[in-house]
């Protein structure tokens, strides 16, 4: 079954990292005068249902605690927004980092499908059906890795290689790169 904008996609904005490399709050640094995750809010808006910022409040946004504590890394945050979606009937959750503000447009087409699935180069970028909502509260709950990659493998995610990797902004030379 293919998961259609229509049919109940929420838009996570993952943001509630530590940014020790960046070195301040990241979510709020400034690319062309509007904060990261401002430009993440508008990529997902236009394929997504509604949107959640996860970790953070932020204007707005309905702002979900990460699950089940938060500390645990984009897992947290991913199976907060899980969490989020089920209760409210939706069916998908689409993540995104708040220091990724130039998101491909075709976000849905190229992730959506059967299953969950995530961008290769980045894998907090991701399609995460509700119906892994228990999965990764398990995952989280026992002694397994952290990493996101790690749970998509164990959950069958396709990994896509997109033409174009999204810059991921990890350092304020990353951020001055993106500004020129």
């Amino acid at each position: 079954m293919q998961v259609t904008k229509a049919q109940g996609i929420v838009g996570a904005i993952l943001a509630g990292g530590a940014a020790s490399r960046f070195g301040s709050d990241k979510a709020m640094a400034l690319l062309q005068g509007v904060p990261l995750i401002d430009h993440v809010a508008t990529a997902l808006a236009a394929q997504a249902d509604t949107l959640v910022v996860v970790g953070r409040l932020h204007g707005p946004l309905v702002s979900v605690p990460d699950h089940p504590v938060p500390g645990l890394g984009p897992l947290g945050a991913i199976a907060g927004a899980l969490r989020w979606a089920r209760a409210n009937g939706y069916a998908v959750v689409l993540s995104a980092p708040c220091d990724a503000p130039v998101l491909p447009s075709d976000l849905v087409p190229l992730l959506g499908g059967e299953g969950a699935a995530y961008v290769a180069a980045l894998p907090v970028l991701g399609w995460w059906p509700v119906t892994l909502t228990d999965h990764l509260a398990t995952w989280l709950a026992t002694d397994q890795p952290r990493a996101v990659r790690r749970w998509a493998s164990a959950v069958n995610a396709r990994a896509v290689t997109l033409p174009t990797v999204p810059p991921n902004v990890n350092t304020a030379a990353d951020l001055a790169a993106l500004d020129r």
